[in-house]
């Protein structure tokens, strides 16, 4: 019973998303920026490489998970940035590996920086019919292919961003390009790659010289689809220590409550380490079925490390 039920959410999740967001989403969206935005790339004062694992609902076959790697470092005084994404998105009998390189030249605006990038992606989709059910043996029906089928596509995209000390925000559209991802011959297009926009931003407001505030947001947008949005509330406790919670909207529409309540914790271990993880607590119809969504991440940053402000070699991983 419990695998039909679970066939029967991931069919919706299937139809539905013939209107939906395409691309897969993460909690901890402020330490995944470049995943996002390309002209993020060089807005840190060292290389950092960032590692994101995520696990959603927990307790359903085929759930979604996500696995990222990224890396961006400044150039040339910080006026340029470059970066690299990889990353593992399955779903289902659904796998995609997705690999960006991102370029983003900077300029002195104001306090701050203003980022313009661009980025070029290549993306491996794979659907695994051999860990389809039937009904009768797979071999009779001839409408489900046999092993595994892939296809590979190609796109590029672009942003802006920019950031001072206690401000940032940015505007991208990743993949511009709308790509067949059928896996038959046909003339007739199906489905395809649907352009995403991403509009990010937040702000630090110091409370005391222990405490600040730091509400942020993240908000994607695919045509003909219900616009999805992060909204976030962290408290830094000494610049080192920070616990937040963010609402999503999203879930399904007879319950109107969204699609989960997060909470997230995370710790500067070091002048060069920060970790985090967070929890979802699920609104949206699938958690009568899920025991929630975790995600962890960790970020290292390059240099000396324990370094005074007036030191070339300072590193700050920020959370911000």
């Amino acid at each position: 019973m419990k695998n039909i039920i679970t066939t029967i959410i991931f069919l919706v999740i299937g139809i539905v998303g013939l209107q939906a967001q395409q691309q897969p989403h993460n909690t901890q969206f402020m330490y995944n920026k470049l995943g996002y935005n390309p002209a993020f790339a060089g807005s840190q004062e060292a290389p950092c490489v960032t590692c994101i694992y995520r696990q959603q609902w927990l307790g359903l076959n085929g759930a979604p998970s996500l696995a990222i790697a990224s890396f961006n470092m400044p150039l040339n005084n910080q006026r340029v940035g470059i970066g690299a994404n990889l990353s593992r998105h399955s779903i289902g009998i659904t796998t995609m590996y997705n690999a960006d390189l991102a370029y983003a030249y900077r300029v002195r605006l104001g306090k701050g920086t203003l980022g313009i990038g661009v980025q070029a992606s290549i993306r491996s989709l794979e659907n695994d019919f051999s860990k389809t059910t039937a009904t009768q043996p797979k071999e009779q029906d001839g409408s489900i292919p046999g092993g595994v089928r892939s296809k590979f596509l190609f796109n590029f995209g672009t942003g802006v961003y920019y950031n001072t000390d206690k401000v940032y925000f940015g505007l991208s559209a990743p993949r511009l390009l709308e790509n067949n991802t059928d896996f038959t011959n046909d003339d007739v297009v199906i489905s395809r790659e649907v352009q995403h926009l991403y509009l990010m931003g937040g702000f630090t407001l110091p409370l005391s010289e222990e405490l600040s505030l730091r509400p942020q947001g993240l908000l994607k947008y695919a045509a003909n689809a219900p616009i999805d949005f992060d909204a976030n509330v962290s408290l830094a406790i000494q610049n080192k220590y920070i616990v937040g919670l963010t609402y999503r909207l999203g879930g399904n529409q007879e319950n109107g409550n969204g699609e989960s309540l997060d909470f997230l914790v995370a710790g500067q271990l070091t002048d060069n380490l920060v970790r985090g993880v967070s929890y979802d607590l699920t609104l949206s119809a699938i958690k009568d079925y899920s025991s929630g969504s975790i995600e962890a991440s960790v970020r290292y940053c390059f240099g000396k490390g324990a370094a005074t402000e007036g030191d070339k070699e300072y590193v700050n991983p920020r959370f911000f």
